[in-house]
């Protein structure tokens, strides 16, 4: 029996608004953009297809992403919040799939083979979700059947609430990183990635 096909969304759509002036998918982590360095874990997991949902900037995102293995996915309510994005990603991904591990652009630290142990651990119906010391992070795989929840939610919330909802069909994978909760908000916070 062939793996199922898990396709990941990575949501690079986002205004960076505590960042100030600069868009922080653009900023310089060990030598390349973020996103492009979050990008280029994905293509190293056997996640198929990849879909980069975009909005704020998105000729700049895209230009940063030329020549990869990708799809975009353009998101003209990106100003609306995160669950636009992921909703748009979502509506994306193709019926031969059956589930979606779900990636934000601003998450440097996550490697190709974290992704790789999240799918490994994927059973229909269940949510895997990676965890470290107790506590669960991102990315989060989702299955197909949860896809029409997802497309309900609404504002700058992302799904938190509908992994507390289906408690009872989550899997915790222990991937042994802090990078699960690394994204970047904050100058600061991408100082201190960049000192990494």
């Amino acid at each position: 029996m062939s793996e199922p096909d898990i396709a990941a969304i990575v949501l690079a759509a986002g205004r960076s608004t505590r960042m100030g002036a600069q868009n922080k998918l653009l900023a310089d982590i060990g030598g390349k953009p973020m996103v492009r360095r979050v990008v280029e874990a994905v293509l190293g997991s056997a996640a198929r297809p990849v879909l980069v949902v975009t909005g704020h900037q998105q000729a700049d995102v895209r230009a940063e992403l030329t020549e990869l293995d990708l799809s975009f996915v353009a998101n003209p309510d990106f100003a609306s919040g995160l669950s636009s994005s992921l909703k748009a990603g979502v509506r994306a991904v193709s019926d031969e799939c059956a589930g979606a591990l779900v990636l934000l652009g601003d998450m440097p630290q996550i490697e190709a083979a974290h992704l790789d142990r999240l799918i490994a651990a994927f059973v229909p119906g269940a949510i895997v979700v990676p965890v470290h010391e107790g506590r669960q992070g991102n990315p989060v795989l989702w299955p197909r059947s949860y896809f029409p929840e997802l497309l309900q939610l609404e504002g700058d919330a992302g799904a938190k609430r509908l992994i507390a909802g289906h408690r009872e069909q989550v899997r915790e994978v222990d991937l042994g990183t802090p990078g699960i909760f690394a994204d970047i908000d904050t100058p600061e916070d991408l100082v201190r990635t960049q000192g990494r």
